[in-house]
């Protein structure tokens, strides 16, 4: 199959899904309300909750969720064949994800901007909420702590990437005061800030920045963790219009013009170009390396932000609700959110794929499971881009990697943030209040200390990813859970969200129980996993049996008033 083909059908069967599907669930599942006062406006605070402009939080939800996750999964994934990466990307993007995170969005908005582990409590129970925050702690654990290592091998990897990725915090708090202070408009503040970020692309890819083997007394490695995590903890206690919203803003746009040189890349090299790129990976690939796991369930966590993830759910509910002007608007942020995090993913599956020239080319880089990742797409998308545009190879390898350490950075301090409110959740729960700083060092503390926990090189962080896939997809089908019990107390139909849950909680238990045989084995037995993994799955099987019993109860219950306030509705329940 041609790739351009491809990418057509793909990018159709995001346009079908969010022309007519998001509009079925807004109008007559979630009944979106343009007259309902959101947490936005009636916490107005400055600080968390801000109503905002539709498109900037569409940024800042986007490349939040976004992360390195849609690039790295689906990269790894292709492994098995590209046809049932691509499949998983576009069925789940379209019926998983855009369900889940409109669905987690409006759940929040209608709950004043509380986070998915406080709205366990209500819909679940207060046996499981505690089990429940166990699950969230440890989720975004993982994110901080190994997109952080992330980041740090693309900047050491990829030199040129480092001016564009810290020269776009200036132009971030620059494009902020711009629209919130001096009131400038929008697009002329977008188009500049943008044209700034590539400028600064191109002066990154003339200007790369290597750090000595020691540098103020420490390898490069140290080096940028310690000054990720310093960064994520700044930017998670600003206000959100400082940096975090005009920071994900203007990097949503540039990866939007990113995919636009991407998948232009595609037509223009096959309408145009001598070199036409050809699909060179197997469809089906039944000749995977020795070690690679099988493909049902693994394919199903291996990809995940992308299809459907857990991690959105807390974006969701943590920030973006917090934020969101009028509820129609969660259409828009909630469901494009899904849909461009499923165009990264459909793009990142035809640059590993197709931006190979041969076969043994692309079988050498997909040797072992996992070889694939973020190399892989940086140096197939850059192929692309060369033989397409005719942009220089170092010059495309630099826009891709900056693209992945942008996305990875703000869901790094995104994820900080959301860490530090659950780290005072936890307080609360323990009649303990704990405030923004000291919840802050705690999550800075844990998190470097994972990080660094074999060595200074910071590859810790690493650790417990293996179970970043099963957790977070377990987490994604507890938060569907929450959706389908608020929708059956309200009387509407339960199925979008039923029907999903129960197939990503099936796939992904049937994973978890897997990784712990793998983690038993005597041969490349890790305890540490095989406890954690035990956690997971425990808390996991609790919270669904708690939410099955809230779905029975709920379908019993009277009707749910529809505009009933949260706090009257969990007092009356309490009474």
């Amino acid at each position: 199959m041609s790739p351009v083909l491809l990418m057509t059908i793909g990018l159709a069967i995001f346009a079908v899904g969010y022309i007519f599907y998001s509009r079925y669930l807004s109008r007559r599942v979630f009944q979106l309300d343009a007259s309902f006062k959101t947490p936005a406006h009636e916490l107005k605070d400055g600080v968390d909750y801000m109503p905002t402009n539709k498109f900037i939080l569409w940024g800042h939800h986007f490349t939040s969720v976004a992360g390195a996750a849609p690039i790295v999964g689906p990269a790894i994934a292709v492994i098995w064949g590209w046809v049932p990466a691509f499949l998983w990307v576009t069925i789940g993007t379209v019926f998983f994800a855009g369900m889940h995170d409109l669905g987690a969005l409006w759940a929040s908005t209608r709950n004043k901007g509380r986070s998915i582990g406080a709205l366990s409590a209500r819909y679940i129970g207060k046996r499981g909420a505690g089990l429940f925050l166990v699950v969230i702690f440890l989720l975004l654990l993982m994110v901080i702590a190994a997109f952080a290592v992330v980041i740090k091998n693309l900047l050491i990897s990829t030199p040129s990437a480092v001016i564009p990725t810290w020269g776009a915090i200036i132009v971030a708090l620059l494009v902020g005061v711009a629209v919130y202070r001096l009131r400038w408009p929008l697009l002329p503040v977008t188009i500049v800030g943008v044209v700034t970020l590539y400028a600064l692309i191109v002066l990154g890819d003339q200007m790369p920045v290597v750090l000595p083997d020691d540098f103020l007394g420490m390898g490069p490695a140290t080096f940028w963790i310690l000054a990720l995590f310093i960064y994520g903890a700044i930017a998670s206690l600003l206000p959100v219009w400082v940096l975090l919203q005009p920071r994900d803003y203007i990097n949503g746009v540039q990866l939007f013009v990113g995919l636009i040189l991407l998948f232009g890349s595609v037509l223009t090299a096959t309408l145009f170009s001598a070199n036409v790129p050809q699909i060179v990976a197997p469809a089906i690939n039944t000749a995977v390396p020795d070690g690679t796991p099988s493909m049902i369930p693994l394919l199903f966590v291996t990809i995940a932000c992308g299809a459907i993830s857990g991690f959105h759910g807390m974006v969701a509910s943590g920030t973006s609700s917090k934020q969101l002007d009028k509820e129609t608007d969660a259409r828009f942020v909630g469901y494009f959110g899904a849909v461009g995090e499923g165009l990264l993913s459909l793009g990142t599956i035809l640059a590993v794929i197709a931006g190979f020239r041969t076969v043994a080319e692309w079988n050498e880089v997909y040797s072992a499971f996992g070889a694939g990742g973020v190399g892989a797409f940086v140096t197939g998308g850059g192929a692309l881009m060369e033989a397409g545009i005719g942009l220089p190879a170092s010059l495309s390898a630099t826009v891709l990697a900056t693209m992945a350490v942008l996305f990875a950075a703000t869901t790094m301090d995104t994820g900080m943030r959301l860490l530090r409110f659950v780290v005072q959740e936890v307080g609360d729960t323990m009649k303990m209040r704990i405030s923004k700083v000291p919840a802050t060092i705690i999550v800075v503390v844990v998190g470097l200390g994972l990080t660094f926990s074999q060595g200074l090189g910071g590859d810790g962080g690493l650790r417990i990813w293996p179970l970043f896939g099963t957790t977070n997809q377990l987490m994604a089908s507890l938060t569907l859970s929450i959706i389908a019990v608020m929708l059956i107390r309200k009387r509407r139909n339960p199925l979008p969200a039923l029907i999903p849950l129960v197939i990503v909680f099936v796939l992904s238990f049937w994973a978890a129980i897997e990784q712990l045989a793998s983690f038993a084995d005597p041969a490349k037995a890790d305890w540490l996993l095989f406890a954690l993994d035990i956690i997971i799955i425990a808390s996991s099987v609790w919270v669904a049996i708690e939410a099955a019993i809230a779905m029975r109860k709920a379908a019993t219950d009277p009707p749910e008033a529809e505009h009933e306030d949260a706090q009257l509705q969990a007092v009356r329940e309490e009474v």
